[in-house]
């Protein structure tokens, strides 16, 4: 079984993970977990702290020689903020009457300001922003790595692009993915396939930053070479689009999930949306892929296409009206430093997310505590499946 926990408030002295369930003897090492938290860092719209972390990840556990021992692996990443924050950040005993002026108490709409506040009965936003906030991604997008490494065995690929950034949205009905995997190079600026409309997303972004406003936006997620079977239509919590959507949905900002052209297909007839069924060279294929690739929560073979809907962040240079929590009067809600746009970087932490959920459920199907025994396990299984449709 996969699991994996993260620790760490945005401004304290680090984040944390701990991930256990790899399996023994998994080539990994801190360079190829960089190279996914660095592109986390790319795109336009970056709020200051951008430019103060580095995101310098550290192996803790569990990898030896660059290759998994099978215990739990250990991650850590130092938040380079914190020297800033030394003093409200403190894990220390402290007189709390003098702290009462570093308090933030004017909750932001949209974010979990108040409801956490009220949840918790703090007296200062703080303690539920530090660990609200998009900085635990990164620790999401450190383990997608690993994931993403173990997939790989299986010539699993996760990759992702924008669509949609505010009014502006460009069609992806008809992509390329083996040019999605290089859009990191292709466009590091918004990760958009078509350069005209890249250039529309960037000046929109530009203008908000500019009117001291926010924009959010749709990614597309893509996960290409997945076996059929991934999944169960068996219970609830087994299938994999539920799995992938509370995954997805778990991103800060994120509004909506869809697989496949769900959004579309409600509006259309079933002769218009279901992906009809061919036979040839001894396996099954579809035309289309309007599902997703996921019919019944199981992976029928077909890419997996997912899409999420990100809102603009909360924070605003020019502040919504809110309620002070201490004094109860009306004040504009507090401005913090943050981002003006995530939709670049959201992509980069959505194909970490789906990366770990269908790591899980791969060794869940394959099982093995070696690399060895869960690729062994996975031939079989497509093996089995190849002569299955030839005895039918």
């Amino acid at each position: 079984m996969l699991r994996f926990l993260t620790a760490g408030e945005s401004h304290g002295p680090v984040e944390t993970a701990i991930i256990d369930g790899i399996p023994a003897g998994l080539e990994i090492t801190e360079e190829e977990i960089q190279s996914e938290l660095d592109r986390r860092k790319m795109g336009t719209g970056r709020g200051g702290r951008g430019f103060i972390e580095k995101d310098k990840v550290n192996i803790l556990s569990g990898v030896r020689y660059g290759i998994t021992l099978g215990s739990p692996i250990t991650l850590s990443v130092n938040n380079m903020d914190f020297d800033n924050n030394l003093k409200i950040m403190t894990n220390k005993s402290v007189d709390l009457e003098s702290m009462k002026k570093s308090r933030l108490t004017k909750p932001r709409p949209g974010h979990a300001d108040l409801a956490g506040v009220l949840k918790y009965g703090f007296t200062d936003i703080r303690n539920v922003s530090e660990r609200a906030s998009a900085r635990e991604t990164v620790m999401r997008v450190a383990l997608g790595a690993v994931a993403k490494k173990l997939l790989s065995e299986l010539h699993i690929k996760v990759a992702s692009h924008t669509i949609q950034i505010g009014n502006i949205t460009v069609n992806s009905n008809n992509y390329n993915f083996e040019k999605i995997l290089t859009i990191d190079s292709i466009d590091p600026d918004i990760r958009c396939l078509n350069p005209d409309f890249s250039v529309k997303m960037k000046k929109a972004i530009l203008e908000a930053i500019k009117q001291k406003d926010t924009l959010g936006g749709v990614i597309e997620i893509i996960t290409r070479n997945v076996p059929p079977g991934i999944g169960s239509h068996v219970h609830w919590d087994r299938k994999l689009d539920s799995k992938l959507a509370q995954s997805l949905m778990s991103i800060p900002s994120v509004k909506t999930v869809e697989i496949g052209n769900g959004l579309q297909s409600s509006h259309l007839p079933g002769s218009k949306v279901h992906d009809e069924i061919l036979f040839d060279n001894n396996r099954y294929f579809r035309k289309t892929n309007n599902n997703g690739g996921i019919e019944g929560g199981i992976s029928n073979g077909e890419d997996i296409v997912c899409k999420i809907y990100l809102k603009p962040i909360s924070t605003l240079g020019n502040p919504l009206n809110s309620v002070d929590i201490i004094t109860k009067k009306k004040v504009q809600a507090d401005i913090q430093r943050s981002d003006i746009c995530v939709v670049p970087r959201a992509g980069v932490i959505g194909e970490a997310c789906v990366a770990l959920i269908l790591a899980e459920l791969c060794l869940e199907k394959f099982g093995g505590d070696t690399i060895r025994e869960f690729k062994v396990n996975y031939r079989n299984y497509i093996t089995n499946i190849s002569d299955h449709v030839s005895s039918v």
